[in-house]
């Protein structure tokens, strides 16, 4: 069993709950098909001077098979039973059942990227001249300077909140 006491877990929890952060992931997700963990993994990777290495997709294969065998059906069904629990409390109960599943699912998921960092695995030492919309660009071509914009405000926000609590 995965020890789940991670830094990476709070980290995510309290950036994801920043105004407008939710809704942009949700929309990179549904629209180009980037994985949230990652994005968020490398949100936290940034605050502690990291940045992915020439070996990342190497390192990440683990994880994104797991999010594409395990997470991504949860993701699936859950979606599927939305319109069908509007009219059936059981299927809302499974719903649910699938919801808290697909979360734990992410958290496993979380844990795994956090180790990458922790073993220096895909990871490296951010160079002076490399910021998180660098990092973000480099990990996807798709995403925008848009796209990155709530991320990079509530990763901002968050950090001056909290100084020395990534």
């Amino acid at each position: 069993m995965t020890d789940h006491s991670t830094h990476l877990w709070p980290f995510a929890l309290r950036l994801y709950a920043c105004d407008g952060v939710q809704p942009a992931c949700l929309d990179l997700q549904d629209r180009l098909a980037l994985d949230v963990c990652e994005l968020l993994w490398l949100c936290w990777l940034d605050t502690r001077g990291l940045t992915l290495d020439d070996t990342a997709d190497h390192a990440l294969a683990e994880v994104r098979r797991w999010q594409r065998e395990v997470t991504l059906p949860l993701r699936q069904c859950r979606r599927a039973l939305k319109s069908p629990a509007a009219h059936s409390e059981w299927v809302t109960q499974t719903r649910d059942e699938l919801k808290r599943a697909e979360l734990d699912s992410e958290r496993e998921a979380l844990t795994r990227l956090e180790a990458l960092a922790t073993t220096r695995k895909g990871v490296r030492d951010k160079r002076p001249d490399e910021d998180l919309e660098t990092t973000l660009s480099r990990w996807s071509a798709r995403l925008s300077r848009e796209d990155c914009r709530p991320l990079l405000e509530a990763c901002r926000v968050l950090l001056r909140a909290e100084p020395g609590k990534p």
